[in-house]
């Protein structure tokens, strides 16, 4: 019984490392991650609908939401230039 509380403790340890490194808090660090300013960023947002959440007033998102974002706008333009 123990060793399974440990086992559990040591998972939601591990999650939770998991998701802070996952996180990206703010946009400068969205900015550094896309490799874009933080206006052009601010831009993207608002207008393309990247995934984010704000914690706060900070505008915070995941780095794996945004590859997986990315990968399905990537997919989708493949698609059309292939109708096309």
């Amino acid at each position: 019984m123990l060793l399974r509380i440990i086992l559990r403790m040591e998972l939601r340890m591990s999650d939770a490392q998991n998701v802070g490194a996952d996180l990206l808090y703010g946009l400068e660090a969205i900015a550094d991650f896309v490799g874009l300013t933080i206006p052009q960023t601010k831009h993207q947002i608002a207008i393309s609908g990247w995934p984010t959440f704000k914690q706060g007033r900070i505008v915070c998102a995941r780095r794996s939401t945004l590859a997986k974002h990315f990968a399905a706008q990537e997919a989708a333009a493949a698609a059309a230039s292939r109708d096309a």
